[in-house]
C-alpha cells in the first residue's frame, strides 16, 4: 500500500496558498493574481476568502507558464486553454457513451 499517495489532497481540493503555489510554479504572487484577473485560473476560496489552489490548479498553472514561456501572450494562452479544455470534456464524453457497432451496409454484406 502506498502511504505517500494516499496523504496527498484530491487533485480539485484546494490546499495551496498562493505564496506556495506561485513558488512551485516558480512565478511571482503578482503574477499568479495577474493569470487570475485574466480568467486562467479560478483557485477555490477559504470562508475567509483566502485562495486555495488544488493540484489540478498547478497543472494549469504549469501549462500557462509553459506557454507565457514560449512567447504567447494572456489572450492567447486563454483561448489555448479554452480549446483543451473543450477537447478533454468531448473525449470524455465519448468514453462515457456506448459506442454502437458499426455494421456495413446491406450492399456490402455477402
Amino acid at each position: 500500500m502506498d502511504l505517500q499517495h494516499e496523504s496527498l489532497p484530491a487533485a480539485g481540493r484546494g490546499v495551496y496558498a498562493i505564496s506556495v503555489a506561485a513558488e512551485l510554479a516558480g512565478i511571482g504572487v503578482q503574477t499568479l493574481r495577474l493569470y487570475e484577473q485574466h480568467g486562467l485560473l479560478a483557485p477555490a476560496r477559504s470562508a475567509g476568502g483566502t485562495r486555495r489552489y488544488s493540484g489540478a490548479d498547478l497543472t494549469r498553472l504549469a501549462r500557462i507558464t509553459t506557454l507565457t514561456g514560449e512567447g504567447v501572450n494572456l489572450a492567447a494562452v486563454a483561448r489555448i486553454l479554452e480549446l483543451e479544455d473543450t477537447v478533454a470534456r468531448l473525449r470524455e464524453q465519448l468514453r462515457s457513451t456506448p459506442q454502437i457497432p458499426q455494421h456495413p451496409p446491406a450492399a456490402d454484406r455477402s
